[in-house]
């Protein structure tokens, strides 16, 4: 057998400094991708420099970069490289063929991966390859499919483990069905499938949705009593908000307390959850234990760590306390992040401190942070307590111009043009409308506001030749008040 054969076939081998330089990359094929950073764009171009200058690389090491990149979400530039080395004549096994389907569904869509599965050769077509298709459908709760393709891997007597058990189990927890878990995992029993700690989250979770707290407790106590399951620290997260959630404080404290203990490899969502956890039991002086140890943990602490923890101070009225946090972040930041200062400045208008809100938005703007949506969202809001509807139909159109995705609540619209409608104010309804028009996608707002300006025209005893051509042209369905107003307030 020869050597490249003896490597494909049974793995990696523990060095590269014998590799042919001539024919192979110097460097291992995963590092050779990420040198850059492992940015999205330079995946890609290293991705294509690998491929264009016809190198070598060992089948492990393709396995394992594959394995890499999926790890960090560059599934695209995963699927290049499987196809291409398979192309070259890199033998798929199963378990890569089902890792190959599962990059499809990411990237081309679930029509690509069922064609995909249905031209394996029948050999192939097992539970490896069956399990990626059921977790698509399972994650998109396209329930008929999920069923049926879990029926027939029954009927089939595929080897099914917690890991199919567990797409099933996530699709009844997202499609809201709380009632269908413990009858799943009944089945487990039954055929004897062992499950593992996300079985047990789901589980847990699925019993309090629907309301037994005692049901939740069964199944932690029958999770402590599988040998073969260690409860991780979702799971005392999970069971910590539950009983936040039944005001259960002490018990939820209790699970925090746990949580802590098993959080021994400091990981950073564990100390996120910590903190937004023990803010919900309002215990001020837990949030600023648990800061320190993950300043501890995390010396250079990440923006997105400094957002949740400013976050949990503005909800406990710590305005003080999340100023000094916030002026602490500014100080070492190197990427001015405006969802920091939306906090913050959510916290000031909430508490009627307009000044210190407008100033901290001038003064991020300066700095780079420039406002986004969500920024004149809440000025939007502030206004619109306060009456002032002028200022909320500039803040509309402020946010519109930022060119994100995004468009005022229904209920915003309704009261700016119940206002309208209220003073008689024609013009500055037809002014709201044509703010509107500039949300993406077009159109005038949809029925609500179509009624809202009928109402106006009525109540301000106006005529219109154009707002019935406004009502077809956008094909909106009136209700029987709305026709009647309109027929009474159109001119030909």
């Amino acid at each position: 057998m020869s050597s490249s054969l003896f490597l494909q076939r049974f793995g990696r081998t523990k060095s590269l400094t014998k590799r042919s330089t001539k024919k192979y990359l110097e460097e291992a094929l995963y590092r050779r991708l990420l040198k850059d950073g492992g940015s999205d764009v330079s995946v890609r171009q290293n991705l294509n420099q690998f491929l264009k200058s016809k190198k070598k690389a060992y089948k492990w090491e393709v396995d394992h970069t594959l394995k890499v990149l999926r790890s960090r979400k560059r599934y695209a530039s995963a699927l290049k490289l499987s196809e291409t080395m398979a192309e070259r004549g890199m033998n798929k096994t199963i378990t890569d063929q089902a890792v190959h389907l599962d990059l499809i569904s990411k990237t081309r869509g679930i029509t690509a991966a069922e064609s995909y599965f249905i031209n394996l050769p029948e050999q192939s077509k097992n539970h490896f390859t069956y399990g990626p298709l059921l977790n698509h459908y399972c994650k998109h709760q396209m329930t008929e499919k999920a069923e049926s393709m879990f029926q027939k891997m029954k009927e089939l007597n595929l080897t099914l483990t917690s890991l199919h058990y567990n797409s099933i189990l996530t699709l009844y927890e997202k499609s809201q069905q709380p009632e269908k878990i413990p009858q799943i995992i009944l089945e487990m029993k039954s055929t004897e499938v062992k499950p593992d700690v996300l079985t047990y989250n789901i589980w847990m979770r699925a019993v309090s949705a629907m309301n037994d707290i005692s049901g939740v407790e069964r199944v932690i106590n029958e999770m402590s009593r599988d040998e073969n399951v260690s409860p991780d620290w979702t799971t005392y997260s999970n069971l910590a908000s539950i009983y936040i959630d039944s005001n259960l404080i002490k018990k939820a404290e209790n699970a925090l307390k746990e949580l802590e203990k098993i959080n021994s490899h400091k990981n950073l969502s564990a100390f996120q959850h910590l903190i937004t956890l023990y803010g919900k039991t309002r215990n001020l002086l837990e949030v600023y234990r648990v800061w320190r140890s993950l300043k501890l943990a995390f010396p250079k602490t990440a923006n997105i760590s400094y957002l949740n923890m400013i976050t949990v101070l503005v909800k406990l009225n710590d305005l003080p306390g999340a100023e000094k946090l916030f002026r602490e972040w500014v100080s070492g930041c190197s990427n001015y992040d405006i969802r920091i200062v939306n906090v913050l400045i959510g916290g000031y208008l909430k508490e009627n401190l307009f000044e210190k809100g407008e100033e901290l938005k001038e003064v991020s703007r300066r700095r780079g942070g420039k406002p986004n949506s969500k920024t004149w969202e809440l000025f939007l809001n502030y206004y619109l307590e306060k009456g002032e509807i002028g200022k909320a139909v500039e803040c509309v159109e402020n946010a519109i111009s930022t060119g994100e995705k995004w468009g005022p609540a229904v209920t915003v619209v309704g009261k700016i043009m119940g206002h309208f409608e209220g003073i008689k104010d024609v013009d500055g309804a037809e002014g709201f409308v044509r703010v509107l028009e500039k949300v993406d996608g077009g159109g005038g707002g949809g029925v609500e506001v179509l009624e809202g300006l009928i109402r106006c025209y009525a109540a301000a005893g106006r005529t219109s030749a154009v707002v019935r051509r406004r009502v077809k042209m956008e094909n909106v369905e009136l209700s029987d008040e709305g026709k009647s107003l309109l027929e009474k307030i159109s001119v030909a």
